[in-house]
């Protein structure tokens, strides 16, 4: 029986994580309408973007429910960037974008 090299599997598992960026983007894109959503009713509403209270039970939400392997912390830092763009899209259903922010970001492709 031949040995395993250290190599083998290498482009099955960049694939598999390709898929799952493929995926998370798919995901972001998804929440990303809701926060827009939510920009547009809580401007009817007469409601301010900034709810801390709701930041801090969504931080707490996804910690709860991490298996790992991302430690409580990494999981937070990641959404806590997510919910910062959120709160930019809800800028944008507000109407209210800082000079120089754009409403789209895509690449070309």
């Amino acid at each position: 029986m031949a040995e395993e090299q250290p190599l083998d599997g290498l482009a099955e598992l960049r694939q598999r994580i390709d898929a799952l960026d493929e995926e998370l983007v798919r995901l972001l894109n998804a929440r990303a309408t809701c926060a827009l959503e939510i920009g547009r009713v809580k401007k009817t509403a007469g409601l301010p973007v900034y709810q801390p209270s709701r930041e801090t039970e969504v931080l707490r939400h996804v910690q709860s429910i991490n298996a790992g392997p991302l430690d409580d912390a990494a999981v937070r830092r990641l959404f806590e960037r997510i919910i910062d763009e959120a709160r930019r899209l809800e800028r944008i259903a507000e109407g209210h974008l800082a000079d120089g922010e754009s409403q789209e970001r895509k690449r070309p492709g």
